[in-house]
């Protein structure tokens, strides 16, 4: 067997490609196939080599063999064929993956796509017209992936269960921690998305290309309500456009071979986590100590490939990044996990971010790599060699990192070792009460207020530490409640205490 270090083994992406349509019709299937095409069309002769085509999830009907499809529409029949389960990690784990599988051999060249159709799937149930669900007499495409929920018993029980519904409890817990109230919380996420917006205002594959300033974003107003305290409709992903992308990744012997290794983005390394699977269980909901485990790994995998007498390589060698920016708190939160400031002069995004950008479902990280890797193909500034890309999965939850270089790893690529500090997280996870059978005052953790398109309450779900240590997600006792928690300060409200009880969980506010 080749040694690990066998340069024909180093992995490499070799070509991207990305699609977007605003008015014809379409399916997911015509988008990656489009970006496919792309991706393909710089690689010619390395269509017919393509072992594997790996899609990823598809939100909207794709049928139950998309890769299948792919494939087929593509030339490459013979391709071995596969679909990812939910997570927006899924595309960085996907290529992490296929590294791996290239360092060792046993893989040379596969075609990673994705994509959501969901502006044309809304379009044709206004028109009354029938769905594509693509070609349901085909057997499934085999499934990869971590397959376990986003939420347990405890969220679903009180209907916690949308981001758009969970990623504002964490950012209460941040606002709580910088010391700020709502409005200045509203503030600070304009004044750290504003920058995402020049970048989308310059991207043609992004749904929103305008510039916005930090007020317009942080500013409620009838064009921009607030959706979930604190954020406005501009501070949350956008899950409504017709978007797809893919890669080719191969190894650099694969590329020689095909006459294109001057394209190569180098794969250095690799690394993922998770974090306490569920919200209510975590004992921090305003950090992610995988981020942290998977930024460390990254960068020790990273050492390992520079080879022997090498300096080490960390975040400050990185000159692109496209940081996982489905919600503020996700961002704010990979800032601190990876030692990045939130006005880095770096940037924290190549893509515009998913507010901005467009958010395709679980896709979107296939953009992030797309944009980084092409940057860096095109020389993207003086003195940068390195890009690091993110993927999310679910809340906070699943986490993939990639570190990509325009030279060669001379140690080989390297996936990181996160089991340490997995077992660590896993074993932090608090017990969670799913019933309170006698009211008892609880801390509150976290917070949130839910507001429907006229800005009126309709929910205020919270997290709050019984006495005994255990947490519970709870939702108001009556409208009341809910009301008395729309005129509430929620960052202040955070460390005060409530009265918990019932199955489901249900509180209400201390006399006062």
């Amino acid at each position: 067997m080749a040694p690990r270090t066998d340069p024909d083994r180093t992995p490499v992406v070799i070509a991207s490609g990305q699609s977007i349509e605003r008015d014809a019709l379409v399916t997911p299937l015509d988008l990656m196939t489009r970006a496919s095409e792309a991706a393909l069309a710089g690689v010619p002769r390395l269509r017919d080599r393509v072992e594997r085509v790996s899609v990823v999830n598809v939100l909207t009907r794709s049928g139950p063999a998309p890769a299948s499809e792919l494939a087929d529409r593509l030339g490459i029949p013979g391709a071995t064929c596969e679909v990812t389960t939910i997570g927006g990690n899924s595309p960085q784990w996907l290529v992490n993956r296929a590294a791996a599988a290239i360092a060792d051999g046993s893989l040379s060249v596969t075609l990673i796509a994705g994509a959501e159709g969901i502006r044309s799937y809304r379009a044709r149930h206004r028109a009354g017209l029938p769905r594509d669900d693509g070609d349901t007499s085909r057997p499934p495409d085999p499934s990869v992936g971590d397959d376990l929920p986003g939420v347990g018993p405890a969220e679903s029980a009180i209907g916690l269960v949308l981001p758009v519904q969970i990623y504002p409890l964490f950012e209460n817990v941040l606002a709580a921690r910088a010391g700020r109230d709502t409005g200045g919380q509203r503030r600070a996420i304009g004044t750290l998305l504003a920058p995402f917006t020049r970048v989308a205002a310059a991207n043609p594959y992004a749904w929103f290309p305008t510039e916005l300033t930090a007020a317009e974003i942080a500013t409620p107003s009838p064009a921009n309500r607030v959706v979930c305290e604190p954020y406005t409709k501009r501070m949350t992903a956008f899950l409504g456009s017709d978007q797809g992308a893919a890669l080719v990744v191969c190894s650099l012997g694969a590329a020689r071979r095909a006459g294109v290794a001057d394209r190569a983005v180098f794969v250095w390394s690799g690394a993922e986590a998770t974090d306490v699977r569920y919200p209510t269980a975590r004992p921090d909901l305003g950090a992610s100590p995988a981020i942290a485990a998977v930024g460390t790994a990254l960068f020790d995998a990273a050492h390992l490939a520079a080879g022997n007498g090498a300096p080490a390589v960390g975040i400050d060698d990185v000159g692109v990044v496209d940081l996982y920016s489905c919600f503020p708190s996700a961002i704010e939160i990979a800032c601190d996990a990876l030692g990045l400031a939130p006005d880095d002069r770096r940037g924290l995004t190549t893509t515009g971010g998913l507010p901005y950008f467009g958010g395709p479902g679980n896709n979107y990280t296939t953009h992030g790599i797309a944009s980084v890797t092409d940057r860096l193909r095109g020389g993207a500034g003086t003195g940068t060699r390195f890009g690091l890309a993110t993927g999310l999965g679910w809340f906070v939850t699943k986490h993939a990192a990639g570190l990509y270089a325009t030279h060669p790893p001379p140690g080989g690529f390297h996936l990181g070792d996160t089991s340490r500090e997995q077992r660590r997280i896993e074993s932090s996870a608090l017990a969670v009460a799913l019933e309170v059978p006698e009211e008892t005052v609880a801390t509150v953790v976290t917070a949130t207020v839910l507001r429907d398109g006229g800005g009126d309450p309709t929910g205020a779900p919270l997290i709050a530490r019984l006495p005994d240590g255990r947490q519970v997600a709870a939702g108001p006792a009556d409208g009341s409640v809910t009301a008395e928690m729309a005129r509430t300060d929620l960052p202040d409200l955070i460390g005060r205490t409530v009265v918990v009880g019932g199955a489901p969980p249900r509180y209400r506010l201390p006399d006062r």
